[in-house]
């Protein structure tokens, strides 16, 4: 599986400029002339709106209209990619709407909006077009009179500028917004693989110990009936309750296991990868080059991605021999699980490594799937190191 960037990248980049006027710069001369009047409406809803939300801001309505006020910047910085666009041909991402926490107080999102980077550049944008929008407009009306040949150039160097002004002040940031988009994709898979994994827990105490603690409640109670009129027959249903207890507790402890193994806790990945491995149906070799252990939840996540993929292994590969290693890089926890089975393995084939690819994602890791057909397969995951103390 390849990691790519999905952003598009920005084409604005016009031909070289010709003593000639071509479709490309009578769109730059037509965005120059345009900047007057469109520099002008910017300039003077920024100087309304700062002006009159920081008037107003010893009032109930001041930050809420500052606040409204940044919302409407950023319309008028999507009217402003949208000229670009058409006019310079300058490709920009819209950024990210503006994320406000739909649990937070009326305080909590008020303040989510008045910081808002976007709206606030858009705002600067719209106070530093003025004068530039004056000075294009006063050297290109002009050229088209008196300077004609060389107009091309005068428009290449003004909208040079304008296309710098663009992409630094109404480009969205791209590790911010990265981030963002990222983390509202992430936590819904999250959130859709906790509902799942407390669905199956529900599912397993429900069919599996709930339903032997109920039996042995039931027989518990014959048995207590027949003590007096028929010892004997007590005594055999205590012993079927007795091995139903068993059962039970053993079931809570595999339950257990699968929500976090208690070896994992209190020996960590090198003993716990062991275990695991030792039940894989091919002979696995474990070797994990740690010296200090990664945060809890990382050590969690590390631990279910190699017994999944150990159970694919045991269920799918026909392999005769497979390895795991583990070891550190810089602020990383990288995990290799390799085997010489038979191959053909994808991120949709059913295997549930795309929910892994997706597991690992939610924490800012990678999935990396290697499996022609044929084989041999090798699986490499990153994870993020996490300092166990802030887990």
């Amino acid at each position: 599986m390849t990691v790519t960037n999905s952003r598009r990248p920005d084409s604005g980049r016009p031909p070289p400029a010709r003593f000639a006027l071509d479709r490309h710069t009578w769109k730059e001369i037509a965005h120059l002339l345009s900047n007057l009047p469109t520099a002008i409406a910017g300039f003077v809803y920024a100087v309304v709106m700062v002006a009159t939300g920081s008037a107003l801001a010893v009032t109930v309505i001041g930050l809420p209209l500052l606040a409204a006020g940044l919302l409407g910047a950023r319309w008028l910085g999507r009217t402003e990619r949208a000229r670009a666009r058409a006019l310079l041909g300058v490709v920009i991402e819209e950024p990210s709407p503006l994320f406000v926490e739909r649990d937070g107080g009326f305080l909590s999102r008020l303040w989510t909006s008045l910081k808002d980077p976007v709206g606030w550049r858009a705002v600067l944008y719209g106070f530093i077009r003025l004068p530039w929008g004056v000075l294009t407009f006063g050297l290109v009306m002009p050229s088209l009179f008196v300077l004609w040949p060389v107009l091309p150039f005068i428009a290449r160097g003004l909208t040079t500028v304008d296309r710098a002004m663009v992409r630094g002040l109404l480009s969205p940031s791209d590790e911010l917004e990265r981030r963002i988009a990222e983390l509202e994709s992430d936590r819904g898979v999250v959130v859709d693989t906790a509902a799942a994994d407390l669905r199956r827990i529900e599912r397993d105490l429900h069919d599996g110990a709930q339903a032997r603690l109920v039996a042995l409640a039931m027989g518990l109670g014959l048995a207590k009936e027949k003590l007096l009129d028929d010892p004997d027959a007590a005594a055999v249903m205590v012993g079927e309750a007795h091995g139903e207890v068993k059962l039970a507790l053993q079931e809570l402890r595999d339950l257990a296991r699968g929500i976090h193994p208690a070896v994992l806790t209190d020996r960590g990945l090198d003993a716990a990868l062991s275990s695991i491995a030792s039940r894989c149906t091919a002979p696995v070799k474990v070797r994990v080059d740690l010296t200090e252990r990664p945060a809890q939840a990382i050590e969690g996540i590390a631990y279910f991605t190699v017994s999944e993929l150990l159970q694919n292994i045991s269920k799918h590969a026909q392999a005769r021999t497979a390895s795991v290693d583990v070891w550190r890089s810089a602020d990383r926890l990288l995990i290799q699980v390799h085997d010489d089975g038979r191959g053909g393995a994808s991120l949709d084939g059913g295997t549930g490594m795309s929910g892994l690819a997706d597991r690992l994602g939610a924490v800012d890791g990678l999935f990396v799937l290697e499996s022609p057909v044929g084989g041999p397969t090798t699986v490499t995951a990153e994870l993020p190191w996490r300092d166990r103390g802030r887990a």
